[in-house]
């Protein structure tokens, strides 16, 4: 059966890519349709896979700029030609599921969010973008342009699969669409069990604002010596964190971490910090698979992952106060790692692949 997968760009590594890679391992000679890609991030995971990007990737700073593009996006995918296939997977929190394919053809669309930027956050997009107000107010007219268009696009899908409760809800408010939910894959079997716990608390994630690395940091320069905290991963407000974290003895940044320095850190941990409200959120069930609780803010995936008393905590206000008060409630639980190891084998890539072949055979007659 000739299979295409349709994804929005391969510009970044994240959770988004993780299930590309598995379908990839799922189809292995589907060719990958992008908007655009990073040369040394496809020799790195798809060499060994044909990639055909849009009219974006020959475009002046199509690559390194792609957001100039955004209002060309649209277009650019309705370009692909995906006439020859009847399997279309598309992988996305954007522009993918906007393909055009053939009346014969099955659109199977998993959906990590309906487009953030345009439906749930997109007020608080617009006023921390660093323009005037008025070039603020043309952006708002060209997403409320791309609005109508990504209801459109919704609209071409011929069955939703939703990466969490959370996104399932956001499909049917925004979209009308009923979806199935198939939570993404997590490799557990990369992750084990130390004997030896440290003491430090730990969080990991691309350092970008909306992650909320900041909360975490101010929380251990509230609580002091007592409370070591240890952060891996770059990104684009690392120097303002940094910023933050000045002076403080009890707080380190590792930067880029390997995959095995990463499972050590993981399975070394006091506990992992999940600050931020994600659509499903693979780094706690990686902690989980590990063996370690996580301390998480009570919206989002982390809802839907995370056993409270059994493994990992909640706090309830994405605030200073409501975030120490957790931290320090920490030791007043006694968890278990084999029993955190065992619930997180429940979110593998066997059981993604299991769960996305049985969807998939069921629909493509239908």
């Amino acid at each position: 059966m000739k299979t295409a997968l349709i994804h929005d760009h391969l510009a970044q590594d994240g959770g988004a890519e993780k299930v590309l890679q598995t379908f990839l391992e799922m189809y292995e000679d589907a060719p990958i349709f992008t908007l655009l890609y990073d040369k040394k991030n496809a020799l790195k995971h798809y060499s060994d896979h044909e990639i055909q990007a849009s009219i974006i990737q020959k475009l002046p700073g199509g690559v390194s700029h792609y957001k100039w593009y955004l209002p060309l996006m649209p277009l650019a995918v309705e370009f692909f030609d995906l006439r020859k296939y009847k399997l279309v997977l598309s992988d996305t929190s954007s522009f993918a599921k906007g393909v055009i394919t053939s009346p014969d053809s099955v659109h199977i669309c998993y959906c990590h969010t309906p487009t953030r930027y345009l439906w749930s956050d997109t007020h608080q997009y617009i006023n921390e973008l660093k323009y005037n107000k008025w070039l603020k107010k043309i952006i708002s007219l060209i997403l409320t342009r791309l609005r109508v268009w990504d209801k459109s696009a919704a609209d071409r899908v011929d069955y939703f699969i939703a990466n969490s409760k959370t996104v399932q809800k956001r499909i049917k408010k925004y979209y009308r669409r009923d979806s199935t939910v198939i939570y993404p894959p997590v490799e557990t079997n990369k992750f084990y069990i130390s004997e030896n716990i440290e003491d430090y608390f730990l969080i990991g994630c691309r350092l970008a604002p909306y992650k909320r690395v900041d909360l975490v940091i101010e929380s251990f320069k509230k609580l002091g010596s007592e409370y070591n905290l240890k952060i891996f991963g770059s990104g684009i407000d690392e120097k303002r964190l940094k910023k933050i974290a000045k002076g403080c003895d009890n707080i380190e940044f590792l930067g880029r971490v390997s995959e095995k320095e990463k499972a050590e850190l993981y399975s070394k941990a006091l506990a992992f910090i999940n600050p931020q409200e994600e659509d499903f959120g693979i780094t706690p069930v990686e902690s989980m698979a590990s063996g370690r609780p996580v301390i998480a803010y009570r919206k989002g995936g982390a809802t839907e992952t995370i056993i409270e008393g059994e493994t990992g905590i909640f706090f309830n206000e994405q605030n200073l106060d409501s975030l120490s008060e957790a931290i320090k409630s920490y030791s007043n639980y006694n968890f278990n790692p084999q029993n955190i190891k065992e619930h997180a084998s429940s979110f593998s890539k066997e059981r993604f692949k299991r769960e996305i072949n049985n969807f998939i055979a069921s629909h493509l007659n239908n």
